[in-house]
């Protein structure tokens, strides 16, 4: 029974709920979605079972965005025909927004790229929180947003973005 016990999970290891101040107010997270026209999603995977992937299928089918997916170690994989490039400067495009699905520990240097690329957001999924990474992109004025999931938000926030864009 002791699995069942509340404290039997130490709290750093769930998903950190999250905070007001992790993304704009409502109106201004609508806004930032509707103006992005292309992501680049950090840490992609073409494993089906990872999150990156499900988000990257739903992205492609549900949204105008147009994707490119960043992981080093991909090499010649694809998603639905979208190839892997190594690194944001690899890109053969400036791209809006960055979508990361990597560990915090890892975010202060994709925030620096991301400012190298001179992208409007920086944008960290659910569960990954990185004050540095913040800092650094706030520093730069791009739009930081962390703990949050982009489809949920997309999702949440469709009909407004939809006004916003004039459909």
């Amino acid at each position: 029974m002791d699995q069942f016990r509340l404290d039997a999970f130490p709290a750093g290891d769930a998903c950190p709920a999250p905070h007001h101040t992790d993304a704009p107010d409502d109106e201004h997270l609508a806004r930032i979605l509707a103006a992005t026209r292309r992501v680049a999603i950090v840490g992609a995977s073409p494993n089906p079972s990872r999150t990156s992937y499900q988000v990257a299928i739903w992205l492609m089918e549900h949204t105008p965005y147009e994707l490119y997916m960043v992981n080093p170690a991909a090499g010649a994989e694809e998603i639905r025909g979208h190839g892997f490039y190594a690194s944001l400067a690899d890109l053969p495009v400036r791209v809006d927004m960055v979508d990361v699905f990597r560990r915090a520990e890892h975010t202060p240097a994709i925030a620096r790229e991301a400012v190298e690329a001179d992208v409007k957001t920086l944008f960290l999924q659910l569960g990954i929180r990185s004050d540095e990474a913040m800092e650094i992109a706030d520093a730069a004025g791009i739009d930081a947003i962390q703990n949050r999931c982009l489809k949920v938000e997309y999702r949440r926030l469709e009909g407004r973005i939809k006004e916003l864009r004039g459909e």
